[in-house]
């Protein structure tokens, strides 16, 4: 029997193990201290504590990981995502340790990890990117030099960055001058590596991402679009499948897009191709993704495909038999992230045991989830508690549905933000697809704290 260490933590351990399972294949969970009792712990065939509560000392701990993959005879680790599951060392160290790595090599990780080589790979082999500078900028020298070219408004981005962490915008170059700095400092405390680049912030843009799948044999495969253009602070808070508003023929060359750049850096196994398009409909390489994404179920609703399987398939040496033609969507799927968190203290966590959990249900109600009554959310982790994933036959059935279900949902003891997200989901902008990148910031937040005092 197959054995498979989940190196990861919350629901999407808990979907992992529940795929795993589903294949006939014995799971190892893994925990810092402070997850000990934990819902992924709870459910797997065995479970090993890792460390302490810190994550550097536990879920980022690549040694005590693979001890315990050593220990328990695991012949596979699927990474999750958060933590190591997009680290070459961590992909290397299996690979070393003759443990399979559910995911890419190494390279892909290490190319596309960083964001200024992934964008000088798009640029060497013609792909669209967003004009800025050609890589990472030595210095505020050089920064005000390619601001003077590109123009303004601009984004700092960090090199190795993700999570919505170390982006600036700047308008001026007196902005530029005082953010550069604090970007670089940002950059370097939350992921080791100083380097930042420019790209130019494109206003009203619309974040558009692509799920790729491909094969060690040289078949790669899109499974349509996501719209993820609902974000605070870069974060998501509401994803839907498949895009919504943009021609047809963008939509194809946006897919079609994804899928070259996949193949030009031999990309292998479930991945991401996330892209701008801006008002004119011209569309930029924005990053890749090298690992499961945190909104796969929409992709997985109208697809009808399990991406965790396809994975491990795919990680096993298994050939993507069916033609492009064939991967056909069908209906509408939106997520709403449920977070433990304050909506009217500026989005502040807010962890806490949960007292009382009543779940939506019927037919097209998917929740995904890591908790249940009597779970403790711990303030050293992320805050979500789980995912709202609705289906129907057409966007407004799927819009509908997504409201209902959020009304039936109870989470006492911790504050969270369904109410925000139902008035979202109930905004005129939001039905008629009329949302970009900043649309909750520059506008829906100023009208749901006017309309819900």
């Amino acid at each position: 029997m197959n054995t498979v260490l989940i190196a990861a933590r919350g629901e999407i351990a808990v979907r992992i193990i529940r795929t795993c399972k589903k294949l006939g294949f014995r799971t190892v969970a893994v925990y810092s201290e402070n997850d000990q009792k934990s819902m992924h712990a709870r459910i797997a065939d065995a479970a090993v504590c890792i460390g302490p509560r810190q994550a550097e000392k536990s879920y980022l701990n690549i040694e005590s990981i693979i001890a315990a993959a050593r220990a328990y005879g695991a012949q596979m680790i699927h990474p999750g995502v958060g933590f190591l599951s997009e680290n070459a060392e961590f992909r290397l160290a299996c690979e070393e340790e003759g443990i399979k790595f559910i995911g890419p090599d190494a390279e892909a990780m290490r190319l596309l990890g960083d964001k200024q080589k992934a964008r000088e790979t798009m640029l060497k082999h013609g792909f669209p990117v967003v004009p800025g500078s050609e890589g990472a900028v030595g210095g505020l020298a050089e920064a005000l030099e390619v601001a003077e070219k590109v123009g303004y408004p601009l984004m700092i981005k960090a090199a190795k960055g993700g999570g919505g962490k170390g982006i600036r915008i700047v308008r001026s170059a007196a902005e530029l001058e005082k953010e550069f700095p604090l970007v670089c400092r940002e950059a370097e405390l939350a992921f080791g590596d100083k380097s930042v680049y420019l790209e130019a912030y494109l206003p009203n843009a619309r974040h558009i991402e692509v799920q790729i799948l491909a094969d060690e044999h040289g078949n790669t495969r899109h499974f349509g679009t996501r719209e993820c253009s609902l974000q605070r602070k870069n974060q998501k808070l509401l994803e839907e499948a498949p895009a919504v508003n943009v021609d047809g023929a963008v939509l194809e060359a946006i897919q079609n897009t994804a899928v070259s750049i996949a193949q030009s850096v031999g990309y292998k196994n479930a991945g991401t191709v996330e892209f701008l398009l801006a008002n004119d409909n011209k569309f930029y390489f924005m990053e890749m993704n090298t690992r499961i994404q945190v909104e796969h179920p929409v992709t997985e609703s109208i697809f009808g495909a399990d991406l965790i399987k396809a994975q491990i398939q795919v990680a096993l040496g298994h050939h993507l038999t069916l033609p492009q033609k064939e991967i056909v969507p069908r209906g509408h799927s939106i997520e709403c992230r449920i977070n433990a968190e304050n909506v009217r203290r500026s989005f502040m966590p807010s962890p806490g045991r949960i007292k009382t959990m009543i779940l939506p249900g019927g037919n097209g109600v998917r929740i995904d989830t890591g908790y249940a009554a009597g779970d403790e959310i711990s303030p050293f982790y992320d805050s979500m508690i789980m995912k709202v994933i609705c289906t129907g036959d057409d966007r407004r059935e799927a819009i509908s549905l997504s409201i209902a279900a959020l009304n039936e949902l109870v989470i006492e003891g911790v504050s969270h933000n369904a109410e925000f997200a139902k008035a979202m989901l109930a905004d005129d902008d939001f039905i008629a697809g009329n949302v970009h990148t900043k649309w909750i910031e520059q506008v829906f937040l100023d009208r749901f704290n006017q309309e819900t005092p």
